[in-house]
């Protein structure tokens, strides 16, 4: 026995496992490779009664042997009254829908704050009552919910942090009735319309209702919005049944005469037309509040013009800035000039008959007193301004 190999329990008579000699088996090299991947478990079945060797008729042929039933894939035989094994499937993982929700509420609390909610349900109220159609718009197509809760809203933020809007006077608006701004016009793009409207919404709660040209509503999308937004064709008929139905109307007398002229002339007032807002108002005898902007004049300087091709495609001008067309979309993008808005008081015009809208002379010298208040106070605010961007 001395001489004797002694075999370590468990090897089965081969050298080289559960010794330090040879190669490493396999269950040492599992555990070096890492940690072993689950599997399924296997189930132990009870062991089966042997079946009956069948017995042997006469005329078939000795030493037929019987045919062994197939062993399927969940069982696994490894000789005579070996123990068969089914395998368990265990239920795959997964995220529960609580946890789902409790993420998607926590990641919108802060993204929109706690009043996310709130916010939530009032826009899909929103767009129910805008598919259902159960929203209110008036005789000439404003709608005030749409205005409101999307021109206003998305206007703002140029109004407040692009030009940086200061308004003045804002008491000589009335609270209530009906009342006629009167502004001048610049700017290359009237633009200076909707800042117009923004400012004296968020000033006093009230919309002002413009009075646009032709080809306004000549234009296929601009059209719709404006009137949604408000917007009435500039007649004389539209201006006094909104002024007499206590509405806040709004008109700038030159036109396209003042958006579309050079740079050179800048703040210089163009001629007001024959005076029919004047007319409106005497007929009506509501209020004329001027209305003098400095900064729109600086957000595109028109430096040129194409009367040709503004002729061709039936505008009243094609207007060319340092930036347009030179520098493409980018060139549409305004300047950020500093703006001030200031209303003068208020000329009244009760104190003359309706019949008075007839007299030419009359007519003449109201609105002749309306452009000297705005261009006064338009050479009064280029004293007190700094500069254009500040």
């Amino acid at each position: 026995m001395g001489d004797a190999e002694i075999i370590p329990i468990g090897t089965r008579g081969r050298p080289g496992r559960g010794q330090h000699t040879g190669k490493p088996s396999s269950a040492s090299r599992s555990l070096a490779s890492g940690p072993r991947k689950a599997t399924p478990r296997r189930v132990p079945q009870p062991e089966r009664e042997p079946e009956p060797a069948p017995e042997i008729e006469a005329g078939e042929p000795v030493g037929a042997v019987a045919e062994e039933p197939a062993v399927g894939p969940d069982q696994v035989s490894e000789g005579a009254g070996a123990a068969t094994y089914v395998e368990e499937r265990l239920p795959q993982g997964g995220i529960p829908a609580g946890e789902w929700l409790a993420a998607f509420q926590q990641s919108a609390r802060e993204l929109f704050g706690d009043q996310w909610e709130p916010q939530l349900a009032r826009f899909l109220a929103f767009l129910r009552r805008r598919v259902t159609g159960d929203y209110v718009v008036d005789e000439y197509g404003f709608d005030q919910e749409i205005t409101e809760k999307f021109f206003m809203t998305a206007l703002r933020p140029i109004a407040q942090k692009w030009f940086r809007i200061e308004v003045r006077g804002i008491e000589n608006i009335p609270a209530e009735g009906g009342a006629l701004v009167v502004s001048n016009h610049s700017g290359t793009v009237p633009v200076d319309g909707l800042m117009t409207m923004v400012s004296i919404h968020d000033h006093t709660g009230r919309f002002l209702r413009p009075l646009g040209a032709d080809l306004v509503f000549k234009m296929p999308v601009v059209s719709t919005m404006a009137r949604k937004g408000g917007t009435t064709l500039a007649c004389s008929e539209d201006a006094e049944r909104m002024l007499r139905g206590g509405e806040l109307v709004g008109v700038w007398p030159e036109g396209f005469k003042g958006i579309g002229k050079p740079y050179s002339e800048r703040y210089k007032l163009q001629r007001f037309g024959r005076g029919g807002f004047v007319s409106a108002a005497l007929r009506t005898q509501v209020p004329i509040i001027p209305l003098s902007v400095v900064g729109a004049e600086e957000i595109y300087p028109l430096v040129a013009n194409l009367p040709s091709l503004a002729r061709v495609l039936g505008l009243p001008y094609i207007p060319i800035t340092p930036l347009f067309p030179w520098l493409g979309p980018l060139g549409l993008v305004p300047l950020p000039s500093k703006w001030l808005l200031e209303f003068g008081e208020p000329i009244r015009t009760d104190e003359f008959d309706a019949v008075s809208a007839e007299d030419p002379m009359l007519v003449f010298n109201v609105t002749d007193e309306v452009r000297e208040t705005i261009q006064s106070t338009l050479y009064s605010l280029l004293m007190q301004r700094q500069s254009v961007f500040r």
